[in-house]
């Protein structure tokens, strides 16, 4: 099914972000109180924030019921008074609420929707059921964090407020758990690499690699023609399956103009000859723009873009721009 695109008006000081858990229970990051910093950095920006009934409910799966977080999904869009939706963290298991929601409840009432990794299946069912542009960016308890926070949040609330904007490198970065503030922080020097030269613009599809072809075959899935990817892998993973999953992704998008890859997770053990030797195994890529260790993912701090706004790419200046969002 073909939507109308759909972009939602933009932030302003005052107005009301909703905190869900639609995956992982907040308890997974330490738990209400643990995270009041997130809180107090968002309304150090001028915003309000409240929380779904549900947020810290928590099963043997770290998360909560399905009717549960539908629940807090469905009052969020429904409130008048909510401008954005935040989610809490990722997890595994958001695919289980796309039979049971309310897709009409959320095209007559778009608002900002905003987080990544397994939120991945929340934005490409949003897109594919409404045609409305979601964003993928800093989940809440992100917010806690207090190393390199200002390239996060700035990034954060540039996107939540301009239709267009640049996306520039962080100084630095950090592959540590921004949620555990008893773990020390080792922060590196960052720098974008181009793996192939060029120009592109189109729409941007995309988010964590393993949750994004999840959706593929059903209709969950948005049809994006002529895409620009934007790809990162979580913890856990390791070079080889990221190099099926992207020959996955390039499956399903044969048509792709350009890629952009988010940084990998040290743990992951992805050194750049690895990343190097996986790009050489794909013809297309040798055609499109394609840059990497880019600041998205599961790596610290994030940029927050616009899955189904508009960007320019052109790696002659190192520049990715986003046109509409």
């Amino acid at each position: 099914m073909q939507h109308i695109k759909v972009f939602p008006k933009r932030l302003k000081i005052g107005d009301e972000i909703r905190v869900i858990s639609p995956s992982s229970s907040m308890e997974r990051v330490g738990g209400f109180e643990n995270n009041i910093p997130a809180k107090q950095q968002l309304e150090s920006l001028g915003f309000k924030v409240t929380f779904g009934k549900n947020i810290a409910a928590n099963d043997q799966f770290g998360s909560s019921s399905i009717k549960e977080r539908i629940d807090d999904l469905h009052d969020a869009f429904a409130d008048s008074n909510v401008k954005a939706i935040l989610t809490t963290i990722g997890g595994l298991n958001s695919n289980e609420l796309l039979p049971y929601i309310d897709w009409d409840l959320i095209k007559n009432n778009p608002k900002f929707f905003i987080g990544y990794s397994d939120t991945t299946s929340l934005h490409n069912a949003i897109r594919a059921q409404t045609g409305l542009v979601t964003y993928y960016g800093p989940c809440y308890s992100a917010f806690k964090m207090k190393e390199l926070q200002e390239y996060q949040t700035f990034n954060w609330e540039h996107s939540m407020c301009n239709s267009s904007y640049q996306l520039l490198p962080s100084n630095n970065w950090s592959s540590d758990l921004w949620f555990d503030q008893s773990k020390s922080r080792h922060i590196m020097p960052n720098q974008w690499h181009v793996y192939n030269q060029g120009y592109a613009q189109g729409t941007i599809t995309g988010g964590n690699i393993q949750t994004y072809s999840v959706q593929a075959g059903t209709p969950y899935l948005p049809n994006v023609k002529t895409p620009v990817i934007f790809i990162e892998q979580a913890e856990g993973s390791e070079a080889l399956e990221f190099s099926r999953d992207l020959a996955q992704v390039l499956q399903m998008h044969s048509d792709i103009k350009g890629l952009v890859i988010g940084r990998f997770p040290t743990e992951n053990n992805v050194s750049s000859d690895d990343l190097l030797v996986i790009l050489d195994k794909f013809p297309i890529l040798k055609t499109i723009p394609v840059i990497y260790h880019v600041d998205f993912g599961h790596t610290q701090p994030i940029f927050t873009f616009p899955l189904g706004g508009e960007v320019e790419i052109d790696t002659s200046k190192m520049q990715i721009s986003i046109i509409r969002g």
